[in-house]
């Protein structure tokens, strides 16, 4: 089936009906040009909370076919729509979505009908920017086709007219893009599944779904590959009848098919034929066994599509890290400073100490939404970290969890109200020839826009307080 089409068989979905667009941010503005651009004589509507929405959109004031609701009512439209395309941020959660789950739809999931075969989706709670970027990188090195979107930041609708036949579509998939969708990519992979989003989903069981449906709608053509050390992860396969060919990767022996490591040697397993592939201590930029698992599950792909392994190694080794996983940020005062901001729940908050050396400054907390802290209060008492600096209610109740464990705790607390606060008091308490690292095992939402924002504050605020001090 052709590109054409596929359009047309698409435009069905919106032949004699309403189509509302709930949410015009950067997905639902790719929506509206997308349905305008192929789609005109379609009846849009805009419905989105922000009541200056036409004077931030001109454009939408010269719009044919077109009705716009904002404000406090925006969410009439489930009333008045035969169909709503969903946009990422909008939560599920509130109670008068429930009888109109049917006519719910979003920008993936109409993606998908269009190029599904073409699509390489990644998703994770954690390490799904790095493994799609890296992928991406990887398949751009070997002078293959490849397009990047997704939760990266670059709506799938974007680049549409850059699609060629043999073009991979790298799409990285939040599970909000994947709350609503009915077919899923012809590669899936599915890294990890930790407690995270309780604030957007009804229960955690619900943000577990939308994660595998990344792979629940696939058939026996396609493949799904997924971690097989993450506990919760392989507990939720087991019980679900996926139909593709499964693959499983990890840092340990794996049971089935995949691609594992043992004896510091990658090995690829393939119906009880099991060949040595190479060595773990190849060159690579990005540290850590969390990183080590994302480029396995990296490496599984390009087998799938036949990408000789060397030449996947080869490629993996001028991959430099994305800004806020890890980043090392400068040594000041003999005091080594990481930004590990994108951590927003304990497991990449421990993944983090276990890769930087000699933390000796922890900085956590910021937003509470309810997560765990009991296993990483636990093993932050263990640790080897002597200063902890807490933000937010998150830090407060990380303070108390640790305070939970009952021995005599040699660790000295520190509490602050913003970032300047933090890295003033980092500089006085870090240790010389020693770390200080942000991995916060917490959302930013209390005192920044998000992850990016708090993460460059740290930075500006690391630099601008060295300069000062050493004037």
């Amino acid at each position: 089936m052709n590109f054409t089409e596929k359009l047309n068989k698409l435009g069905g979905l919106f032949k004699n009906k309403k189509v509302a667009i709930l949410g015009f941010g950067k997905e639902g503005i790719s929506t509206y040009h997308f349905i305008k651009k192929y789609f005109p004589e379609t009846w849009l509507i805009i419905s989105d909370i922000n009541d200056s929405l036409v004077e931030k959109h001109p454009f939408l004031n010269k719009s044919l076919n077109t009705e716009i609701i904002t404000g406090n009512n925006y969410l009439e439209v489930l009333n008045s729509a035969d169909l709503i395309i969903k946009s990422p941020g909008i939560s599920l959660k509130d109670s008068r979505f429930d009888k109109y789950e049917e006519k719910i739809t979003n920008q993936t999931d109409l993606f998908l009908r269009l190029f599904s075969e073409q699509v390489i989706g990644i998703t994770g709670t954690k390490g799904k920017s790095t493994t799609s970027s890296l992928l991406h990188h990887i398949l751009q090195k070997n002078s293959i086709d490849s397009i990047l979107v997704g939760n990266i930041g670059l709506p799938p609708f974007e680049i549409i007219e850059n699609i060629e036949q043999d073009t991979f579509i790298v799409f990285e998939m939040s599970s909000h893009q994947l709350q609503n969708i009915g077919i899923s990519p012809h590669i899936s992979v599915l890294l990890n599944i930790f407690e995270e989003h309780l604030d957007h989903y009804n229960s955690f069981r619900e943000y577990i779904k939308a994660k595998i449906d990344i792979a629940y709608y696939q058939n026996e053509k396609d493949f799904f590959i997924y971690n097989y050390d993450n506990l919760l992860l392989k507990s939720t396969i087991d019980k679900i009848g996926i139909k593709s060919k499964i693959f499983e990767y990890g840092l340990n022996k794996i049971d089935g098919d995949g691609i594992y490591i043992e004896n510091s040697k990658i090995y690829s397993k393939n119906q009880n034929t099991i060949i040595e592939k190479g060595d773990t201590n190849f060159s690579r930029n990005i540290p850590g066994n969390h990183n080590l698992s994302n480029i396995l599950a990296a490496i599984k792909v390009c087998e799938i599509i036949g990408l000789e392994y060397n030449k996947v190694i080869n490629a993996i080794s001028d991959f430099k890290s994305l800004e806020h996983r890890l980043e090392f940020v400068g040594t000041f005062n003999e005091i080594s400073f990481y930004n590990d901001s994108i951590s927003t729940i304990p497991e990449a908050t421990i993944a983090a100490l276990e890769t930087i050396e000699k933390v000796d400054t922890l900085i956590l907390g910021g937003f509470d939404r309810g997560i765990n802290y009991e296993s990483l209060a636990y093993y932050l008492v263990n640790s080897q970290v002597n200063n902890f600096i807490f933000l937010g209610e998150a830090g407060k109740r990380i303070h108390n969890e640790i305070l939970k464990n009952g021995k005599e705790i040699n660790k000295h607390f520190f509490f602050a109200e913003n970032m300047y606060e933090v890295v003033e008091l980092a500089f006085k308490i870090t240790s010389k020839n020693a770390s200080c690292l942000l991995s916060p095992a917490a959302s930013s939402y209390d005192l920044f826009k998000n992850f990016e924002h708090r993460g460059n504050i740290f930075k500006e605020t690391v630099l601008n307080y060295n300069k000062k001090s050493t004037h």
